[in-house]
């Protein structure tokens, strides 16, 4: 009996970002270096499978620091972490090795810079996400409040208004980030903007390149973590160009066949922290079920890259 035809749409650039390419590579060179086991504060990246990798060459993973025993080798994730976890892991002398994305890093300078020349800052974000947490830890409490829709703006105090800047988490959607600048910019027209755009470039890519592919599809997956942001915003960025069947699945084993019943053109894409053998793996899978065609739907390159910690360069 012959397979229904299937058209796959390959969405590029998808997957590892920079940040998470370098984050990975941390704790692998770490465990070379220091030997098993080496800690990790948090998951690296939100990425189980990665995690799990992570796990089974003598990475452990904690969510607290009175986890790690004294003398260890602790990791922070991508995410970024709060000065008081940084301080902490100095007054009990561990041996701390820092993952945090660039990108991320130099949301916090924006947010210490701010507090520096005496303003208050927003952060617009996701509450309780890592990478906010992280930010929000930059600076005393009461200096930095979390905005994440319209109505959380109409709460910023009047008298913020002469003195007040904005940042925001490095992985939201483009477009409801850019309404809720314009709504920050109209109460507050002197509010002082990043030097450059906090999302980062992964994020951006990511979402341009589902956008060039979303009318063309009947159908969209998105490979990765339902605790992973930027792959979140992905499912909503593919409904909202034009694909309102868009799913996020973690890996093949929980794609739902039915779902796929009368699609002829599948899209594909997947988050910053899912690698691309998850994305070989739902392939692999379509291809026991369908007569596929694969083709790769280019929007732009990335060749960014980011330096290991100078602990790990030698």
């Amino acid at each position: 009996m012959s397979l229904p035809e299937l058209k796959v749409l390959l969405a590029s650039p998808r997957g590892f970002c920079a940040g998470v390419t370098r984050a990975v590579q941390i704790v692998s060179m770490a465990l070379k270096k220091f030997g098993t086991p080496v800690y990790v504060r948090h998951e690296i990246v939100h990425n189980k499978y990665v995690v799990q990798k992570l796990a089974d060459e003598g990475a452990v993973f904690v969510n607290e620091l009175d986890e790690v025993p004294d003398g260890a080798v602790v990791i922070f994730s991508a995410h970024g972490v709060p000065l008081s976890v940084v301080a902490e892991a100095k007054r009990r002398g561990l041996t701390t090795i820092d993952a945090t994305c660039p990108l991320v890093e130099k949301v916090h300078r924006e947010a210490a810079k701010n507090f520096e020349q005496g303003r208050k800052t927003l952060l617009i974000g996701h509450e309780g996400h890592p990478e906010v947490i992280g930010t929000m830890g930059q600076i005393p409490a009461g200096e930095m409040t979390l905005i994440s829709t319209e109505d959380d703006i109409a709460s910023v105090p009047d008298e913020w208004a002469g003195s007040l800047g904005y940042v925001t988490q490095t992985t939201l959607s483009l477009d409801e980030t850019a309404a809720l600048v314009q709504a920050l910019q109209s109460r507050f027209p002197a509010i002082v903007k990043p030097h450059q755009n906090d999302i980062c470039y992964a994020t951006t890519n990511r979402q341009k390149a589902v956008k060039a592919i979303a009318a063309l599809c009947d159908s969209i997956m998105v490979i990765g973590a339902p605790n992973s942001s930027n792959s979140k915003r992905l499912v909503e960025v593919a409904r909202e160009a034009g694909c309102p069947h868009s799913v996020l699945v973690q890996r093949a084993s929980e794609i739902d066949w039915r779902q796929l019943k009368g699609v002829k053109t599948l899209g594909i894409t997947a988050g910053a922290s899912a690698p691309e053998e998850l994305v070989a793996e739902v392939i692999d899978a379509l291809r026991k079920n369908f007569d596929i065609t694969v083709s790769e739907v280019v929007e732009t390159e990335e060749k960014v890259r980011f330096p290991l910690p100078e602990t790990l360069r030698d």
